[in-house]
């Protein structure tokens, strides 16, 4: 574990209990809902959520599953924070979550129709290495969405020189060509982009 995945934890670990009053809690709350408005997976699906947190999105997918019809899908989530998972179980009984790093996936290969990330891309400390084991996990034609912050290239520039001194363990920010790119040389090709003010989401389809 290095120090941007050993801040992110410890981080995260801290504001577990109390997570949706906290910033970050109610600054992911339009992410989850911009990502339920597009997300689309077959029926019966298994779906993993990276960095799943307290899995809350998990929860909400699975509410609106079944409000629209029979999908009954398999629901796994992971995050490096051990009080994040802990809390996930306790809302999801039925799911299954592991503490585990982003790029480290304790699942075999091609077994997932569907992978999220909402907020979190920004946090992972080797996003070459996080495409290559989505696509290890992940089935051919399987779609990976990543809701994450969207910044104007100036901002980007400008404000990710500062991450280093972040105490939550942020790295960078991409902007969504960067994303796609990066994907695009590890089994992936673009889907789909979608940007609303601050907010984006890139969604790939594994070749």
């Amino acid at each position: 574990m290095n120090k941007y995945e050993q801040m992110s934890k410890s981080n995260y670990d801290k504001i577990a209990d109390n997570y949706e009053s906290t910033f970050d809690g109610k600054f992911t709350v339009k992410f989850k809902e911009e990502l339920l408005k597009i997300i689309s997976i077959p029926d019966g699906g298994t779906v993993l959520d990276i960095a799943c947190g307290n899995g809350r999105f998990l929860k909400q997918l699975s509410n609106l599953s079944t409000l629209n019809g029979p999908l009954p899908l398999s629901m796994f989530g992971v995050d490096i924070s051990e009080k994040m998972i802990v809390n996930a179980k306790e809302l999801n009984p039925s799911m299954s979550f592991h503490v585990a790093e982003c790029d480290t996936l304790p699942f075999d290969d091609n077994i997932i129709d569907t992978i999220t990330v909402s907020a979190s891309f920004h946090h992972f400390p080797d996003v070459k290495k996080f495409a290559i084991e989505t696509r290890r996990v992940i089935k051919s034609n399987g779609l990976i969405y990543i809701a994450e912050i969207y910044l104007p290239y100036i901002i980007r520039v400008l404000c990710n020189p500062f991450l280093k001194f972040s105490k939550a363990g942020d790295v960078k920010f991409y902007s969504p060509n960067e994303i796609v790119s990066i994907f695009e040389n590890h089994g992936f090709i673009k889907d789909n982009v979608v940007i609303n003010g601050t907010l984006q989401i890139v969604v790939l389809r594994a070749k």
